[in-house]
Formats: C-alpha cells, sequence, structure tokens
C-alpha cells in the first residue's frame, strides 16, 4: 500500500500519537515540567514536528491516565501526583525511571504483599488443573534460567503472573499487567542487591501449597517470598538515605 493509502495514514497517525505519547508523558513524569508551564497546541506542534491532530490525541490519553487536566481559559495544566493513574502500566513504567523510584518500588511491593497472598490462597482454593500446570511451568522456567537456558526475569514474572490468573478472581486476575510492568525494573533491582536471581526454593514452596490445596500455607509462602523482597528494598533505602533518597 502506498503512503497516501487511508490505512497507511490511519497507521502512521498511531504510532506518531504513541511515539508523543511517550515522549511527553514521560516528560511529565521524571519532573522536566515541575518548574515551567506545560507546553499548549502549538509549541508541541512545532517542538515535535507532528500535527494538531496526534497533538490533540497525546495530550487526551494523557489526560485520561490523570497526567494532564484543562481548563476555559486556562488552557493545559499538570495535574498533582495524587490524581496521576498509577494502576496505568505506561504511567507506573515512567515513575520507575525517576530517581526516587527506591521508594516506587517499596510501595509497590506493600502492594503486593496485600494482594499476591491472597491471590495464591485463593488459587489453592480454585485452580484449575491447567491453571496449575502453569505455576509448575513457570517454575520450571526459572529453574531452566538458573542454568542459563531461559531469561530469568520473564521466567519470574511468568510465575507470578499464572498464580494471578489462578486466583480465578477477574480483579486479581488484572493486576498481572501491573504486576509484570513493575517487576521488570523490581527484579532486576533486587536481583543485584542480592547478588543472585530469585529463591526458587521460596517459589517452590508457593507452587508446593497451591497444588495440595493448602490455602494457609500458599498464603504464608508467597507472603514470605514478597516479605524477603521488601526487606531487601527497605534495607537499600535506609543505607541511601544519607544520599537523598525521598521517603
Amino acid at each position: 500500500m502506498m503512503a497516501d493509502d487511508p490505512l497507511v495514514r490511519g497507521e502512521l497517525g498511531r504510532n506518531l500519537t504513541f511515539g508523543l505519547l511517550e515522549v511527553l508523558g514521560r516528560a511529565i513524569v521524571v519532573g522536566e515540567y515541575r518548574d515551567k508551564p506545560f507546553p499548549n497546541e502549538a509549541e508541541i506542534v512545532k517542538q515535535h514536528g507532528v500535527s494538531r491532530s496526534v497533538t490533540r490525541e497525546a495530550v487526551k490519553m494523557l489526560s485520561a491516565k490523570g497526567l494532564l487536566g484543562a481548563r476555559p481559559k486556562q488552557g493545559t495544566f499538570l495535574r498533582p501526583e495524587e490524581a496521576w493513574n498509577l494502576f496505568d502500566t505506561d504511567v507506573l513504567r515512567w515513575l520507575l525511571e525517576r530517581r526516587s523510584s527506591l521508594v516506587l518500588l517499596r510501595r509497590f511491593s506493600e502492594l503486593r504483599i496485600a494482594v499476591e497472598p491472597a491471590a495464591a490462597a485463593l488459587a489453592a482454593g480454585s485452580a484449575s488443573p491447567e491453571q496449575k500446570a502453569a505455576i509448575d511451568a513457570g517454575l520450571e522456567r526459572m529453574r531452566a534460567a538458573d542454568q542459563g537456558e531461559d531469561d530469568t526475569l520473564e521466567a519470574d514474572i511468568a510465575f507470578h503472573v499464572a498464580v494471578l490468573r489462578a486466583s480465578n478472581n477477574p480483579f486479581f486476575s488484572q493486576f498481572r499487567d501491573v504486576v509484570t510492568t513493575a517487576l521488570r525494573t523490581s527484579i532486576r533491582f533486587t536481583n543485584r542487591l542480592a547478588g543472585r536471581s530469585a529463591s526458587i526454593q521460596d517459589h517452590a514452596d508457593v507452587r508446593d501449597a497451591i497444588a495440595a490445596g493448602d490455602t494457609a500455607a500458599a498464603h504464608a509462602a508467597m507472603a514470605k517470598l514478597i516479605q524477603e523482597v521488601l526487606d531487601l528494598i527497605m534495607h537499600s533505602a535506609e543505607r541511601d538515605a544519607p544520599a537523598g533518597v525521598g521517603q
């Protein structure tokens, strides 16, 4: 198809929109506009060489994520951080790029320890044979990764996502996108701090409890696993606090 084909133009427009979304969203979250006003439509068009329609769509998407607001005669403005949608995977990813991401990782781990042990307990009581097999597969991938035969990060994520899905609770299942996004940073960080990859035995304890249908043991095993991560992050935060890490 030629570039003037409507389908091609539509695809190019989407790519430009998402590209502008990425640039502006990251700039907002990492603080580039903390001490200066957010540019108006004409300034964005000129600075980034995009059309007004692309600019409007990107700004609309940023507004839906809670990053921007608009008022009559005042134009577009930055919204306070408490208005940002932290469950939006783009917002979370941009937040994890900030210098204070260690604080965010701590808070994310606090959320995980409230959610994932409950999901593991539910999985122990309701997981289907296929869902248990997916948890087994995640664990086997972790073992393979430990031997250099798989990707350590992706294997760890696959295990946790399989447990969330096995809870058969749609709210916990949809938490998987947030977990996946944040774990890509969290696992790299905690593995570097610990000097090793995640404990396969700790994950095996979760799998075994779910396989046995022991809800209390599944809850305790997952809580132990995440608490170790949280302890590692908090210890690092305390150690680095004098260097300016925020609370």
